[in-house]
């Protein structure tokens, strides 16, 4: 067995990973053991930072006493009964979640990408039975720099190579067309065809681009002036990550179709959600949608758990007070080697302007080093998106590791 040596200590947890794991990812060489709250620690030990949330998945803090305490109650009760039985939870997670959110109906499944095929089926269901579009011919604008998942159907709309490189072929009736730009999207809505606009309020995977203010506010009112569903992706910018209880919710803007996931369960078990109102969710009869671990009792227990911590603590406030403090702090630095912070709320992105292609990934190493985990994206870009929980003491402290570390870059 290959043995990975990671500082002192060799490890064989990477050398059986890369023996016996698909090599579908590339991580940064540290082998977790525990968390809680906003760190985590590695087998020997040494604690770090979680910048990067299981992608916006632990908003509440890892290991939430309040969510763990409540899953394993249920988890000594009952975990599944699938959808062919009733269960005592789904009312009550079912009420709860619409009137928070206010939707009539929600749509209980397990992955965020599921979440993404269930709207899909859903907006194409409602162009044919309530807007008359004819059958098989429903068309969906999505943008360019979208990430809503890695499915065959999802990719089909990806504009990212790397995401569809020697994957076709792809389903067809989707319209790309450039993120933040209301130009193209009126025009994109000419087409009678057109059912739905899916988008991310704030695209992380590409780098965490933040559209102009007004941008959403304006796609609203173009989709409803043509009667087309907007659907929005809010599976890692809800939920109290961008300083509001949703992203859409900076410009007022109710979607049509609501897409929730990762932090839904606090980060305890894949839990994902669509909301939407009877005209919508109703087209779907008994035995045209569903999934086997979808609402089950023990989501249910957990997602109920998981919103109420994000109320009870406010921590969409928080969220919005250490972004600021985080970009504030970041800019400060005054570092030429990054070229631009931005985001919203514990949504953020630093762009790395270095000569070496490497260079972002050589200071998550650096970072990494001096107790800090972050993770590059389109290779010149580092997300920063520690848990909602985090203190003011705390953010200094990592904004302080983050400015030590640019050093690193004082080469080429």
């Amino acid at each position: 067995m290959q043995e990975v040596s990671i500082g002192a200590l060799t490890n064989p947890c990477l050398g059986q990973e890369a023996q016996s794991s698909a090599h579908n990812y590339r991580s940064l060489p540290v082998v977790i053991k525990r968390a809680e709250s906003v760190f985590m620690w590695d087998v020997e030990g040494n604690r770090y930072f979680d910048f990067l949330s299981g992608y916006s998945s632990v908003n509440q803090g890892h290991c939430h006493p309040k969510i763990v305490s409540r899953c394993i109650q249920q988890v000594r009760e009952l975990t599944l009964t699938s959808r062919a039985f009733h269960h005592h939870l789904l009312g009550p997670y079912a009420a709860y979640i619409t009137s928070l959110f206010g939707y009539d109906k929600v749509l209980p499944m397990n992955t965020g990408v599921e979440a993404v095929e269930t709207a899909i089926k859903l907006c194409r269901k409602w162009a044919y039975e309530k807007k008359s579009i004819p059958v098989n011919k429903a068309k969906i604008i999505v943008c360019e720099g979208n990430f809503h998942g890695r499915t065959t159907g999802v990719i089909s709309f990806s504009t990212d190579e790397e995401a569809t490189r020697n994957f076709g072929p792809f389903l067809p009736g989707f319209i790309p067309i450039p993120y933040n730009d209301g130009e193209a999207l009126e025009k994109a809505l000419a087409d009678p065809l057109v059912a739905g606009f899916l988008f991310e309020p704030i695209q992380g995977e590409a780098g965490v681009v933040v559209p102009t203010e007004g941008y959403l506010s304006k796609a609203a009112k173009l989709c409803r002036d043509k009667q087309v569903l907007l659907l929005a992706d809010e599976i890692q910018t809800g939920l109290g990550r961008t300083g509001k209880r949703l992203a859409c919710d900076h410009e007022h803007v109710r979607p049509d179709i609501l897409i929730l996931g990762k932090a839904l369960s606090g980060g305890l078990l894949p839990i994902s959600a669509v909301l939407a109102d009877n005209e919508i969710m109703l087209t779907l009869k008994p035995g045209q949608h569903g999934s086997t671990y979808g609402g089950n009792p023990l989501a249910c227990a957990v997602a109920m758990t998981a919103l109420e911590v994000v109320e009870e603590e406010q921590l969409a406030a928080n969220a919005n007070d250490r972004g600021i403090q985080l970009r504030e702090g970041i800019n400060k630095i005054n570092s030429a080697y990054i070229k631009l912070v931005r985001g919203k709320g514990l949504l953020n992105a630093i762009v790395i302007e270095h000569p070496d292609a490497e260079a972002a990934w050589n200071l998550c190493m650096e970072m990494k080093n001096k107790g800090l985990l972050a993770k590059p994206t389109q290779g010149d870009k580092i997300r920063l998106a520690p848990p909602l929980v985090i203190s003011a003491t705390h953010m200094e402290e990592a904004i302080a590791i983050i400015g030590d570390s640019l050093s690193v870059l004082n080469y080429g």
